[in-house]
């Protein structure tokens, strides 16, 4: 199951759901932690986030990969909690360094 939304004429946000059910509101939960990217930096292009649950692991078995496009870079999370909101702010946090170093490395080219 894979959803697609427009934030602005540049970014696309979208949600694969693997081995769950219907969650809108983890869903937008997700769409909302990676629509703050672009705060740390407006040259996002689109991004991806896939929701997964797995049945081998009881204490961490919600996982969540965050992909995130910006010109010449692609920067990727992936991290597993108790619940999703846990993992999908890991992954944000992951991703939010992983831009702050790659706008630095672009200024510092300047």
């Amino acid at each position: 199951m894979t959803k697609t939304e427009e934030v602005n004429e540049t970014v696309n946000v979208q949600v694969t759901l693997r081995h769950t059910n219907n969650h809108q509101d983890i869903e937008q939960y997700a769409r909302d932690a990676v629509q703050a990217l672009d705060k740390l930096f407006a040259g996002i292009l689109n991004s991806h986030v896939i929701l997964d649950h797995q049945n081998n692991d009881f204490e961490n078995n919600k996982l969540a990969e965050v992909t995130v496009h910006v010109p010449q870079q692609v920067l990727v999370a992936k991290e597993a909690a108790a619940t999703y909101e846990q993992a999908i702010d890991s992954c944000v946090d992951s991703v939010g360094r992983q831009l702050r170093k790659y706008k630095e490395k672009l200024q510092a080219h300047k």
